[in-house]
């Protein structure tokens, strides 16, 4: 008989996923398999429209035999994990000290008046999210920002206008 936790470990998860997931177990000593928990929640966000529901990250926790409160902490300390969902372009800005003082200020008013929302808003027909960001570690060309994986710095509001332009 197949316990609730057991179905539940697979239920929400494809062959592929689990297959991704387990390539992050296998970079581990068997004994700390736990340590895939940051890759196997970017797996699982990936696959699921860029965000993780309380029920998806019990199912990481259950498929690595982890407490649930153990994988919440995690979730909820990085930023790039997101706890709600988020539109299909998420423009992350950086305000930290080397973008605040080349006016990252301005590029952050720019997008909330073009697209009319604020940090931790998404667009009302869902494309855009906007998400303040620490630093994303490229201080040369502040001020920046990232979209998916893309960087974007030296930013002035008609490049911003450009980039949002061309996506999707």
């Amino acid at each position: 008989m197949t316990t609730t936790i057991e179905k539940d470990k697979t239920e929400l998860f494809t062959a592929e996923i689990r297959a991704e997931i387990d390539r992050w177990i296998a970079k581990y000593p068997t004994e700390w398999k736990q340590s895939a928990v940051m890759g196997a929640l970017m797996v699982v966000q990936d696959n699921n429209d860029g965000w993780l529901s309380t029920q998806l990250m019990d199912q990481v926790a259950a498929y690595l035999d982890m407490p649930s409160i153990a994988v919440y902490e995690v979730a909820t300390f990085y930023s790039m994990y997101e706890l709600k969902p988020v539109g299909k372009h998420k423009i992350c800005v950086c305000t930290n000290v080397s973008c605040m003082t080349n006016k990252s200020d301005v590029i952050v008013e720019h997008i909330e008046k073009k697209l009319g929302i604020g940090f931790g808003q998404v667009t009302e027909d869902g494309r855009f999210s906007l998400k303040e960001v620490e630093c994303l570690g490229a201080c040369g060309g502040a001020p920046m920002m990232q979209i998916g994986k893309q960087y974007y710095e030296n930013l002035t509001p008609e490049i911003v206008d450009a980039i949002l332009e061309g996506l999707e």
